[in-house]
């Protein structure tokens, strides 16, 4: 169909991409497809109840906690109920640790699988193909353009996200940040670090 047809129902949206997805949302609305409460509460879930703050306490309880760190390794899904941490998406995961010999790095090579409830929705990059070849092929090029140089000596391994298995990065804990509690650790905790694409902020 011609683009300059007005008739198409693209021809209606707006071209700025938030207020595309109104519009859209609008239409749907009308046309009964679509409940506005079932849509916020979704969006309230993965604005509130699910993201990358829920993986940060994980994390931040790892480095407080040694009881945790270990029940972490040892059974993930475990570790995230005692934190009340459970949900579609999130049942298998494990949980991997960066050292000073071997930083982790998660991909998935097929599509986009993700720990959901511990990150909330992945970042457009993520589910690229560019990202999801590279990764594997050149991880250290790859982790470079996030701004990640990581000493030579230190391996790389990057870890294949199915959807029978997703993996949650334990980076190291920041230096500076003893007698910091659980909130502030949390805070230096980034998405990207729990992916491997990224490194925890300095206190």
């Amino acid at each position: 169909m011609p683009h300059d047809d007005h008739d198409h129902p693209h021809s209606l949206l707006p071209s700025e991409p938030a207020l595309r997805v109104k519009a859209l949302e609008s239409v749907l609305v009308a046309k009964g497809l679509v409940d506005p409460a079932a849509m916020a509460a979704i969006l309230e879930t993965y604005e509130t109840r699910v993201g990358p703050h829920l993986g940060a306490r994980v994390v931040a309880r790892a480095w407080a906690d040694l009881n945790f760190r270990a029940l972490l390794f040892e059974n993930a899904n475990a570790a995230m109920a005692e934190l009340g941490i459970t949900g579609r998406q999130g049942e298998h995961v494990v949980a991997v640790e960066n050292t000073p010999g071997t930083h982790n790095m998660v991909v998935c090579t097929l599509c986009s699988c993700y720990p959901w409830p511990l990150l909330g929705i992945p970042p457009a990059w993520y589910k690229s193909d560019a990202y999801r070849a590279r990764a594997v092929r050149e991880p250290r090029k790859v982790l470079a353009e996030f701004g990640v140089t990581l000493p030579e000596a230190q391996k790389v391994r990057v870890w294949d996200s199915t959807a029978e298995v997703r993996y949650l990065v334990v980076p190291m804990r920041p230096e500076g940040t003893d007698g910091m509690d659980e909130a502030a650790l949390a805070a230096l905790v980034t998405r990207d670090s729990m992916i491997g694409t990224g490194l925890p902020l300095a206190p």
